[in-house]
């Protein structure tokens, strides 16, 4: 996530770590729905902690913690708090402009939305609530869209924003329209949900080959399924439609179970060399965070005509490796950064959670 939010100015990124334009999918698209997959994930593990509290309890830790998430996200879109005028000089960025929705913000609502579902609904009809969600999804968007449902100007999750909040709320990606807007984030709901069935199949099965081979066969129909819904339903990240929903979760059924045999031991302990990898994943919300607030501290300091952003993109990184290579040279090296900061909270032992 950390090397498709931060590449180097001064040249295109190779295509794999860009997303796709409209319609599509690059192996960027995944990244999204595959850490809501892994938030569902998680969740069927740490639900074991609830056991001992009442509902009223469980409903206000769900609650707080996916209040705290959309608040960050929506104080780091809002960060720093200025923005610089004609002559660099700085201007204070009024909150009636300010982005509502965002990565964090998404994240919040798919964890409120399903650590309620998990909580309230049985567990034999989740299945059916994710089918429903798609299936319910589709068909908004096609009622209330416009000329062509599924194009930048007709679909119903930018009339949807704009009626709620205003353009001026709105994230400016294809004229005026919010990947991360309220309706969309409705299907993605349903890869949380995924993750956290996945994880409680693996809680009740176990590791082993065979209790591995349904998620991989499962993962291989639900990508069919949503190739041949794309024919009329079009696979597209930025409305998270719901063959791309199908499309992520039946890849993410298939890297869960070959991401176990490759890195877990017969007796379920990680192998060794995974450390470099779950370093990320003890700090994840606070290393997310530096990523992003690192890069707009640098696209605020004036630099010239420029900002230091690109100057370092263009002084060294474009430099050193002309083109593409140079981009993803300073996505390594931002990653490696934040790596290098994760690495010594984790030595430390400090954790920071909300």
């Amino acid at each position: 996530m950390i090397i498709v939010i931060s590449p180097g100015s001064g040249a295109l990124p190779y295509w794999p770590l860009d997303h796709a334009p409209w319609h599509g999918f690059t192996p960027t698209d995944l990244v999204f729905p595959s850490f809501l997959f892994a938030v569902g994930n998680a969740l069927s593990f740490a639900e074991k902690k609830f056991n001992n509290l009442s509902s009223g309890e469980v409903l206000y830790s769900i609650v707080k913690r996916s209040f705290i998430i959309f608040l960050l996200g929506y104080l780091m879109s809002w960060f720093p708090f200025y923005r610089l005028g004609a002559h660099n000089d700085i201007i204070p960025f009024p909150i009636s402009e300010t982005r509502y929705f965002g990565v964090l913000q998404r994240i919040a609502i798919c964890y409120l939305l399903t650590g309620l579902a998990v909580r309230y609904i049985n567990q034999k009809f989740l299945l059916y609530l994710g089918v429903g969600i798609l299936l319910l999804y589709w068909g908004i968007l096609v009622m209330f869209g416009s000329g062509n449902p599924f194009s930048i100007e007709g679909n119903a999750i930018t009339k949807l924003d704009i009626l709620l909040f205003g353009k001026a709320h709105l994230y400016y990606d294809h004229g005026v329209f919010d990947p991360e807007g309220l309706l969309s984030t409705l299907p993605a709901v349903v890869n949380t949900l995924a993750g956290y069935l996945a994880g409680k199949y693996l809680q009740r099965k176990g590791n082993s080959r065979a209790a591995l081979r349904p998620l991989f066969i499962i993962g291989v129909i639900g990508i069919v399924l949503a190739l041949i819904w794309s024919a009329i339903f079009p696979i597209n990240k930025k409305l998270w439609t719901s063959s791309f929903s199908l499309l992520t979760i039946g890849i993410d059924l298939i890297l869960l179970p070959l991401l176990v045999l490759i890195t877990q031991t017969k007796s379920g302990e990680d192998k060794r060399w995974t450390g470099f990898f779950t370093i990320f994943g003890k700090n994840p919300l606070f290393i997310y965070m530096l990523a992003e607030m690192l890069l707009i501290v640098l696209r605020k300091i004036p630099v010239g005509a420029t900002n230091l952003y690109e100057q370092i993109n263009n002084l060294v990184f474009q430099a050193v490796l002309p083109g593409p290579a140079g981009s993803l040279l300073f996505a390594l090296t931002n990653m490696l950064f934040c790596w290098c900061v994760a690495w010594v909270l984790d030595k430390n032992k400090v954790y920071i959670k909300v």
